[in-house]
């Protein structure tokens, strides 16, 4: 089970949901509450497959670019991990968070007011660049839009989502292919809606950075 609404952080989401089922990438970081502890969901460059037993998860999802200047550590020192955030804050600091997050009645507007308090104000140049890749603007033009030379461009991708601009615009990409099948286009539109050269190419990125067929993905 998963449910989800907007936050009170502006471009976040909440959620809640029982660590079952695969997750994709999408850009974004997530603060996580799991059974007493406060941990971290670096961005993902495939799918993450949860193993244990289903348990209660709550979650804020960071606007993509935007949970490294929370935490203060550079995305991809996170990419494609789960950690204790007490690895990356003092340990002090972190156990008096868990106890309050426990004590709340509603642990999800525990987690969203830690968010809250400690956010800092959007980048307007990375939100300016995840609108334009978002879009299927293509990354040479994008940089050229926002003023930043290709080096420069990528350094701060790297520190804001974990990866560069190229990867972020390819699971970008997959996330509006993707929402488009599920809608019900048939796959060879959604192909060339999205920018791949065809539905071959579709089927080999939704494998890629999915792990599974298309097909099988939407059926689950």
């Amino acid at each position: 089970m998963y449910a989800e609404r907007a936050s009170r952080l502006e471009g976040a989401v909440v959620w809640t949901g029982d660590g079952s089922g695969r997750v994709l990438p999408d850009g974004c970081m997530d603060l996580l509450w799991n059974e007493g502890r406060l941990l971290v969901a670096g961005p993902d460059t495939r799918a993450h497959v949860p193993g244990g037993a289903p348990s209660t998860w709550v979650g804020l999802r960071f606007a993509p670019g935007a949970a490294p200047a929370f935490l203060g550590v550079p995305a991809h020192e996170l990419r494609d991990r789960r950690v204790e955030l007490s690895d990356l804050w003092p340990a002090a600091e972190v156990r008096r968070l868990r106890s309050r997050v426990a004590a709340a009645s509603d642990p999800l507007k525990a987690v969203e007011d830690i968010a809250l308090e400690r956010a800092n104000p959007p980048d307007p140049v990375l939100r300016a660049l995840v609108v334009a890749l978002d879009a299927g603007r293509p990354v040479a033009v994008t940089a050229d839009e926002i003023g930043l030379g290709a080096r420069q461009l990528h350094r701060r991708s790297l520190a804001a989502f974990g990866y560069g601009p190229k990867t972020l615009a390819r699971i970008l990409r997959l996330r509006r292919a993707l929402a488009l099948a599920r809608a019900g286009v048939p796959f060879a539109e959604t192909a060339a809606r999205c920018g791949y050269a065809d539905q071959a190419h579709l089927a080999r990125d939704v494998r890629e950075l999915a792990g599974l067929p298309l097909g099988r993905l939407l059926a689950g």
